[in-house]
């Protein structure tokens, strides 16, 4: 009786042997080619309760936990992802449907996700041992470095890239953005133009380039690579308002401004710091061209999104005056002839007669005598006088200049007249020296005795 009992516990032994073995080698396996199938045929959810059940009797088997992290991160759910692929990684069992090549790039991807880098380097590092010849895992990497501003271990992963993979465009583009970046301009150009040349449409690489070439003065080219930048959607803008400043740098500012309007009526935001510039540019080139209305309108836009923006602030308090008084606007937005005709008239405001008269930069000169008929036969010196448009303080350097031109033309006094004011260090500069200031609100005295002429044509 007790061999018989024995053999029956032999025999129930050798049964639950054996059915642990083909639940292990048969069925299990079945299980996991359905589940693979499952999330191969993007029927997540059935993927999802399948693995689920797997787990429950098995909690250690690693490709269920894969699978299902996969499964999780198709159904779009990539933190339960990341929970799944992390308990794979703490099983430490690769192989069948978990191998592990894939699991490192797809739990490094989701680190990388989730601001995780030190764990994502660390995965990119196993799978550089892994497959050493494999170009993804050193741009990987660098971008990585590059996230963190670690540039000079990114530039270093970049190359290795490279070296890996001559042709990978991308790794030239974001090699060439660092060295731009870092101020090695020939370096970065070499990159920038071999990421265009293995990839034609990289039109961010063109960008970069345009930028490149415009901090060069090379506007025209620059001009060149904008345009083949603004085939990316996204880069479109910003390449529109670098045209318009190329343009600016061109002083072409009729075709700056077809530019930058493009750019600001694609923008989408008007807080972006593109629009931003673009209004800014936009601005300065109504400045130029005297559309000061125009100008300042642009200014207020960019004050009422940012205040402290540059001197936009500064801008708008130079031209508030232009508001209450047409005859500075006259003044400051009068064609060439109708300026001429302003200043002749102020010259006789001041007690002269213009003898000589002819364009500046930003104003005109005269040439005057006192215009007083009691000494008619006696000689008249004659005086300098320059008319400035300019908004920007006037600085010691252009009074010194004046004064210079005076002994040119031999002249013993001179009179500086701008339609703004002039620096502290200019005023103690003619205290000394023959020469009449006349700053913004006296020039609005005068202007007030003229008789303004017709209708001001703007330029």
């Amino acid at each position: 009786m007790p061999a018989i009992i024995a053999l029956i516990i032999i025999f129930g032994t050798a049964i639950g042997v054996i059915t642990f073995f083909l639940i292990k080698t048969v069925i299990a396996p079945k299980r996991v080619a359905t589940l693979v199938e499952y999330h191969r045929q993007g029927k997540y959810a059935a993927a999802i309760r399948m693995a689920r059940q797997i787990i429950a009797k098995e909690p250690r088997n690693s490709e269920a936990h894969y699978l299902l992290g996969l499964s999780y991160l198709g159904d779009n759910k990539p933190e339960l992802a990341l929970m799944e692929l992390k308990t794979v990684n703490q099983i430490g069992k690769f192989g069948g449907a978990c191998p592990e090549v894939d699991f490192r790039n797809s739990i490094a991807r989701l680190y990388a996700r989730y601001g995780q880098i030190e764990e994502a380097l660390k995965e990119y590092l196993l799978l550089m041992r892994l497959e050493p010849m494999e170009a993804d895992y050193y741009y990987q990497s660098a971008l990585l470095f590059e996230e963190r501003n670690k540039s000079d271990k990114a530039i270093g992963f970049y190359r290795k890239t490279i070296e890996v993979a001559p042709r990978h465009s991308n790794a030239h583009y974001r090699l060439g953005y660092l060295l731009y970046r870092n101020k090695k301009p020939v370096e970065a150009k070499v990159e920038l133009e071999t990421a265009i040349k293995f990839k034609p449409e990289n039109y961010t690489a063109y960008f970069y380039l345009g930028r490149l070439l415009k901090d060069n003065h090379d506007y025209v080219s620059a001009l060149h690579a904008f345009e083949r930048a603004q085939r990316d959607p996204d880069m479109k803008v910003k390449a529109l308002i670098e045209r318009g400043g190329c343009y600016m740098s061109m002083n072409n500012f009729e075709k700056a401004v077809t530019e930058l309007e493009r750019g600001i009526k694609l923008s989408r935001d008007e807080s972006a710091m593109e629009t931003i510039y673009g209004r800014y540019f936009l601005a300065l080139c109504y400045e130029k061209m005297r559309e000061i209305d125009m100008a300042v309108e642009q200014w207020e836009k960019i004050y009422s999104k940012k205040p402290q923006f540059r001197d936009v602030a500064e801008k708008l308090s130079q031209y508030q005056d232009l508001r209450t008084d047409d005859r500075l606007k006259d003044y400051l937005t009068a064609g060439s002839q109708e300026f001429q005709e302003m200043c002749k008239a102020t010259c006789g405001q001041l007690g002269l007669r213009v003898r000589d008269l002819s364009d500046i930069p930003n104003g005109c000169q005269i040439i005057a005598v006192d215009d007083d008929t009691r000494w008619r036969n006696t000689r008249k010196l004659p005086r300098l006088l320059h008319f400035l448009r300019i908004p920007e303080m006037i600085p010691e350097s252009t009074v010194r200049n004046f004064h210079e031109l005076m002994k040119k033309y031999s002249v013993q006094r001179g009179i500086l007249v701008s339609s703004s004011n002039f620096s502290r260090v200019a005023m103690d500069f003619v205290e000394s020296r023959p020469i009449d200031l006349v700053d913004k609100d006296k020039l609005q005295e005068l202007l007030k005795g003229i008789e303004m002429p017709g209708a001001a044509v703007k330029r």
